[in-house]
């Protein structure tokens, strides 16, 4: 029988040694290191005895195949019966995949869960939960307003969650959370790196072998970040973070990772006493009733994945109360402020050299889109000279250090969209009119090509 490995893991980065060490050479942190004693056989027999359980009969043999005869089809996907969480999915669940989802304390993550298995009637799920007991479970199932059935299983053993594997043979498994679940295997608490580490190792054998696709609802840190060694975003297929702010209704569903599709798709919920709603069209949302008469506000029209919304973007130009000035964002980058502040002071010639700017994008939104740079400036200009944008005008553009508007990406589906909700001016870059069939739309377009042009066309 082999011997347990004795090994020393820092509790902050996750950095192993076999020895102790008093600073941790990845992190720097002093005295984080723990003695920690790993079996030599680590979770692997009850994840591979509970797959083959569940796979036997099928006759599933690994072997070397050529690259010539594997076919290139889509995997099959399973519907989540979610359009938002498939988008960001990829199109569905693929089967023998492994997600991890993340997000802040109370954000919603097992109540996103928990009504999307409780609408798949045709798939038997199993919810595991280290966190909450039945009754707490069968709460939040009233509460959401569904009849549906689910198996429902609390345990923080692995190697119990193996054998009810074994007996119940789901076809969805889920996991709430990773945090809480340990193997004895492993001697340390649950939470530990070395236990999220091996339990997640233990899942992805058991989903990769059996075929069967296992969900994790993860923690996250202090900074944001996914708790646990960064290895685990690392074995998983796909990771997924609930953002949103708690004193707002919206949720964002946004995916940092994902083997079988974009990383770049966007989901929108709004949070409700019955659960979650889907969002079909953020536009309405991002844009407030009646901004008439107000200055420092201009909307753009910015595409996530492959959506395209509208949003506005709220600006305030202010006299520095002290000697520095202030420079903040909320949901937009603030070294990219800080450049296009710069080039509208440079370029255009306005001074803002002593004066607050604060910019704040409606909605909690966090948008990454470079076309938002032309309704930045607009805004910013338009609080500074206190002088309102006429209703009916957006815009996109990407801004350029030398004042010029570069061509942006998708530019047909940013004007249907703005002509959609009933926009009748847009502002876009005169290099997006190549190959551009714009007279099929009624809204009327001003194409330019610097940041002079575009403020001349808003303020005259």
């Amino acid at each position: 029988m082999a011997k347990d490995k004795i090994a020393y893991v820092c509790d902050n980065c996750g950095q192993e040694s076999t020895k102790w060490i008093g600073k941790c050479p990845s992190c720097g942190q002093w005295n984080t290191f723990k003695e920690i004693r790993i079996s030599s056989d680590s979770g692997s027999f009850a994840a591979k005895s509970a797959a083959n359980a569940v796979v036997s009969g099928l006759n599933r043999n690994n072997k070397p195949q050529n690259l010539n005869e594997i076919s290139a089809k889509d995997e099959p996907r399973i519907d989540m019966h979610d359009e938002e969480l498939n988008r960001v999915l990829g199109g569905g669940l693929v089967p023998g995949s492994i997600v991890l989802l993340g997000g802040e304390p109370g954000i919603g993550k097992s109540t996103l869960t928990l009504q999307t298995i409780l609408k798949m009637n045709e798939r038997k799920v199993l919810y595991v939960s280290g966190e909450e007991s039945a009754h707490q479970i069968k709460m939040r199932a009233d509460r959401i307003g569904s009849d549906n059935d689910i198996m429902v299983l609390c345990e923080t053993s692995l190697e119990s969650i193996f054998d009810s594997v074994k007996n119940v043979k789901p076809e969805l498994l889920i996991i709430d959370s990773i945090q809480t679940i340990y193997t004895s295997d492993v001697d340390s608490s649950p939470g530990s790196i070395t236990q999220v580490r091996e339990c997640a190792s233990a899942l992805l054998r058991f989903a990769k072998t059996s075929g069967i696709p296992v969900i994790l609802i993860g923690h996250i840190n202090k900074e944001g970040t996914l708790a646990g060694p960064k290895i685990l975003e690392h074995i998983v297929d796909t990771v997924i973070q609930f953002e949103g702010d708690q004193h707002y209704m919206y949720r964002i569903l946004r995916s940092i990772k994902n083997r079988f599709g974009s990383t770049s798709e966007l989901g929108i919920y709004e949070m409700r006493q019955d659960g979650l709603r889907q969002v079909s069209n953020p536009s309405e949302l991002l844009l407030t009733q009646d901004h008439e008469g107000l200055s420092g506000i201009a909307i753009s029209s910015a595409i996530e994945g492959v959506r395209p919304f509208l949003v506005e973007t709220q600006a305030l130009v202010s006299s520095a109360a002290y000697g520095t000035p202030q420079r903040s964002a909320t949901g937009f980058d603030q070294r990219r402020l800080n450049m296009l502040l710069a080039v509208l002071e440079k370029r255009v010639g306005f001074k803002l050299m002593q004066k607050d700017v604060f910019i704040n994008i409606a909605g909690g939104l966090r948008v990454t889109d470079l076309a938002m740079d032309l309704s930045i400036i607009a805004a910013v200009l338009s609080s500074n000279v206190d002088t309102a944008i006429e209703t009916g005008w957006c815009m996109a553009g990407e801004v350029g250090l030398s004042g010029e508007v570069r061509p942006i990406n998708r530019i047909e589906q940013r004007v249907a969209e703005a002509e959609k909700l009933g926009f009748t001016h847009m502002i876009i870059p005169q290099y997006n009119l190549k190959g551009f069939a714009h007279n099929k739309y009624k809204i009327e377009l001003h194409p330019v090509r610097k940041v002079e042009e575009a403020l001349r066309a808003l303020f005259g």
